[in-house]
């Protein structure tokens, strides 16, 4: 394995038990010298609303507050690093945590970024804080979310494909996502699957065009999708029956496919699309995102640039 060797816990305040930190443990048990950071954001506006305290005093309320939270992520550590790795821990005052965390992941080169997310026991879904959504869109190393539960040995690790394009950018992303599926497969012990899904015969256009064939239509997709699955599949050298094709709406198809299985991670490309692109074209990933149970490895494709680094910055 030749990433994953500089990874960053962002710890929530709000859980005792810290599963991310949990799950980085799990990586560094399968590969060496792997560094990990914890960071934990608070902010608390009532400290900068104190206008009957100086500001020498307002700072060392704050940096008594950090210390005591960094005191409590020592404890925390302690509690869980049962095969004592090298930590170290940053507690950070910032107003908008994902900036706090992207910059640092920019300034630190980290190579996995690992966050907790928030289960909904009546849904069986996960619940994403706008803090979540911000890193899907904007942080530039992958970003595994995940929920609270043990990963267990041999279960199946979903890679959302899109094969159907010949778009050079989405066949290098479609690469990129498997090898990242395999990467973390071998530190989970997990099973490689690659799903994609191809959108079905839209129903408008039997009516549009008389002469139109819908079941030559679909073949003729499938077959497509097909082909192309199994160019990416021979690639990597894996075999057909981990590679799935199916009729559908990837947001639809996918989550389903994953609870189906009990898939533990999907890993699958995030464009990082901001601003009102995000608005009116939306995102797939997103939407898969919104519904998928299983723990989400995002990956942003090679050459992205995060709108918050300083190279992006200069050059807009």
């Amino acid at each position: 394995m030749d990433k994953y060797k500089n990874i960053l816990v962002v710890i929530d305040p709000e859980k005792k038990e810290q599963i991310s930190l949990k799950k980085a443990f799990n990586f560094a048990l399968k590969e060496k010298d792997v560094k990990i950071e914890v960071l934990m954001v608070i902010y608390d506006f009532s400290f900068e609303m104190t206008s009957m305290i100086s500001k020498e005093e307002r700072h060392n309320m704050r940096d008594a507050v950090l210390k005591q939270q960094k005191n409590w992520i020592f404890e925390a550590i302690k509690e869980q690093n049962e095969h004592n790795f090298d930590v170290s821990i940053s507690v950070l005052w910032h107003n908008r945590p994902f900036e706090a965390i992207i910059n640092h992941v920019i300034d630190n080169k980290n190579d996995l970024v690992i966050k907790a997310t928030h289960h909904h026991d009546k849904l069986g879904s996960l619940i994403f804080t706008p803090t979540d959504w911000h890193l899907l869109r904007k942080c530039p190393s992958p970003l595994l979310l995940v929920k609270n539960l043990e990963w267990q040995p041999g279960q199946k690790i979903v890679s959302s494909v899109h094969v159907g394009s010949e778009n050079k950018d989405h066949i290098k992303l479609n690469s990129k996502i498997v090898a990242e599926t395999i990467k973390i497969s071998k530190i989970l012990d997990g099973e490689v699957n690659l799903l994609n899904s191809y959108p079905p015969t839209p129903v408008n256009i039997t009516v549009e065009i008389p002469e139109f064939d819908p079941n030559t239509y679909s073949k003729t997709m499938r077959n497509h999708h097909i082909l192309g699955m199994k160019a990416l599949r021979q690639n990597f050298g894996l075999p057909e029956e981990k590679t799935f094709v199916l009729e559908g709406i990837p947001s639809d198809i996918i989550p389903q496919f994953c609870d189906d299985h009990n898939a533990e991670v999907v890993v699958l490309g995030t464009t990082g699309r901001t601003g009102l692109s995000a608005v009116f074209i939306g995102n797939t990933a997103e939407s898969i995102i919104d519904k998928v149970k299983s723990d989400v490895l995002a990956i942003k494709p090679d050459g992205y640039v995060s709108p918050l680094d300083p190279e992006n910055l200069y050059n807009s």
